[in-house]
């Protein structure tokens, strides 16, 4: 039998360093965003948005998605520093080393570091953005845009594949251990791993946070054993095996702690 510890270590290790990282950096990024959250309309239009993208960059041109992602990971990137450091000379170079890498030494190693690093720095800016209520909303939402996008349009896989071609990192490509074979996940799919990891500690404790890291840990490595021996499909929506690690999560909370955990 097949199966991959790789992936479910690295989807791990992210969450958990997004747990921490928010933590740590709370204070300045609420004073950022002045203590805004998303409303419930917020919340929808983001998660129809992100559908929308799928769609744009599906028949958008190559050039023009390249640029695009180039610009908005590096100001991304660079606010993300300033933020922190609140010194823009120590900002600009991060961004700077991410495009000199791109383009002059870019192999699948630093590829999955910059797409991690982008991964946990969105999780952490929006993670403030989001009620407990609005979580709920988006992550119901964009589970549904994605099973749409990749089982209905077919969107969802042709925006990959073009990505990848682009060497954009959207995503981590990684080799399967023991399996021997790569697989991708995209950073949507990590992004709302460490959003629900986040939310729940921040309502049920920082233990109930790395409960839900594992639980979703423990998903992926499961949908991985059976696409590996089954192989039913070359494209799934990972938001489906991510929230069923969340939902495996609060159950488990429920019956060690109160029933009423998703209020």
């Amino acid at each position: 039998m097949d199966f991959d510890i790789l992936l479910p270590i690295v989807v791990f290790i992210t969450v958990v360093i997004s747990i921490f990282s928010y933590r740590k950096l709370e204070k300045k990024i609420k004073v950022l965003f002045e203590d805004r959250k998303f409303s419930t309309r917020d919340t929808i239009l983001m998660a129809v948005s992100m559908g929308a993208m799928v769609t744009v960059i599906a028949f958008a041109p190559h050039r023009a998605i390249q640029i695009l992602y180039i610009a908005a990971y590096s100001y991304i990137m660079a606010s993300f520093i300033y933020v922190i450091l609140k010194k823009w000379y120590v900002a600009v170079f991060p961004p700077i080393l991410f495009v000199l890498s791109y383009f002059l030494y870019w192999n699948i190693c630093v590829f999955n570091l910059f797409a991690v690093v982008f991964a946990i720095i969105i999780t952490v800016y929006l993670g403030s953005l989001f009620s407990w209520k609005t979580t709920l909303v988006f992550a119901v939402l964009v589970t549904v845009m994605d099973y749409i996008q990749v089982f209905i349009t077919g969107f969802m896989g042709e925006s990959a594949g073009k990505i990848i071609e682009l060497g954009l990192p959207v995503l981590v490509i990684l080799p399967t251990y023991p399996a021997g074979t790569m697989i991708g996940l995209g950073l949507g799919d990590i992004f709302l791993s460490g959003l629900l990891a986040i939310q729940t500690a921040l309502k049920h404790g920082e233990k109930a946070g790395f409960l839900t890291a594992s639980m979703i840990t423990i998903a992926i490595f499961v949908f991985e054993i059976m696409l590996f021996n089954f192989e039913p499909f070359k494209y799934f929506a990972a938001t489906i095996v991510v929230m069923s690690g969340w939902i495996a999560s609060l159950g488990i909370l429920s019956l060690t702690r109160k029933p009423s955990v998703f209020s």
